[in-house]
């Protein structure tokens, strides 16, 4: 099956609309740091004909299926295995310095979702895998079998905002104790047994614990911590960076590190805001923009969505 038939890119024309007048110019980059099956990829090369894109994905399948998709655009595309947080590897591999646009549609992909062998979807039964990159040794699977019940509670509180996380954590220790928890119809199984009567029409009890196995199975906040001011560091002036988030944790990191970005340095004190503190960055969007009602119909993965963008409006290196 082809790319395009797998993955509906969300919010598409407001992702272009931000980066355009960023990545209009002669001989502009981006990167599309989470390039998944090229959606978006394809659009804006498409509407920019002089526009190199650098794509970032840890899934070789993804990367696969984008350069198939992308095939007619070969010469205007540096394809990159990394983690989102391998920026400097990825401008280093297209020969370039700064690039004009950074693009992050964060989460788990179309591609990993609609694969039942993944383990990423709690509603089939497969391997507890959960591995974006599987050449990767950590999946769910051992992690269920190491961490202690304390540790797996907290990654369920915090990564999942899981309010059972600590009836479930000591339900899966005690299930793990009898046989080997290998599948998602047997972690599925010991959540639902865990689950209080009255909390069992409360949606789906593996929903939040299944999340937080993802996160912690790819370290997605450890790595979007890192990659966040990485791609801030690679917009040239005028830059534009652009951010889908799909779960509260990976929105409040984006909201802080934009808003720094965006903030004045100058002490409280100070009458005057003197240049040297003024802000490197300004932001694009007011709060979390979100996918109207009719793409939200069309394409029920673009519900959860939050946008942010910031344009680089100072640039201190250039004077350096």
């Amino acid at each position: 099956m082809k790319a395009a038939d797998l993955h509906t890119p969300v919010l598409l024309d407001r992702c272009i609309e931000l980066l355009e007048p960023a990545v209009s110019v002669p001989g502009a980059a981006v990167i599309d740091a989470t390039l998944g099956m090229g959606g978006h990829s394809e659009a804006l090369l498409e509407r920019f004909s002089d526009l190199h894109v650098i794509g970032i994905d840890r899934d070789p399948d993804a990367i696969r299926l984008a350069g198939e998709r992308l095939a007619r655009f070969s010469d205007r595309v540096t394809f990159v295995h990394e983690t989102y947080d391998g920026i400097d590897a990825a401008l280093e591999a297209a020969g370039r310095k700064r690039v004009q646009g950074v693009l992050f549609d964060l989460g788990v992909s179309s591609l990993q979702l609609d694969a039942a062998e993944r383990g990423f979807a709690y509603s089939r039964d497969a391997p507890l895998d959960m591995r974006m990159d599987q050449t990767g040794d950590v999946t769910a699977a051992s992690i269920l079998a190491a961490q202690s019940a304390s540790e797996l509670a907290r990654m369920f509180r915090d990564y999942g905002d899981e309010k059972l996380a600590k009836r479930y954590a000591d339900a899966i220790v005690s299930a793990r104790a009898v046989e080997p928890l290998e599948t998602s119809a047997q972690l599925v199984q010991v959540l639902q047994d865990a689950t209080p009567a009255k909390l069992k029409n409360a949606g789906h009890p593996a929903k939040r614990v299944f999340q937080a196995l993802r996160i912690a199975v790819n370290q997605e906040l450890d790595v979007l911590a890192a990659a966040l001011p990485a791609a801030l560091s690679a917009l040239d002036q005028g830059g534009r960076i652009v951010v889908m988030a799909y779960q509260s944790h990976e929105d409040r990191m984006v909201k802080r590190v934009l808003r720094d970005a965006s903030t004045s340095t100058a002490p409280v004190d100070l009458p005057v805001d003197l240049p040297q503190f003024a802000p490197d960055f300004y932001l694009l969007t007011r709060g979390a923009e979100v996918a109207d009602e009719q793409e939200q119909q069309r394409n029920p993965r673009s519900i959860p969505a939050r946008l942010r963008a910031a344009e680089r409006v100072r640039d201190e290196r250039s004077h350096a």
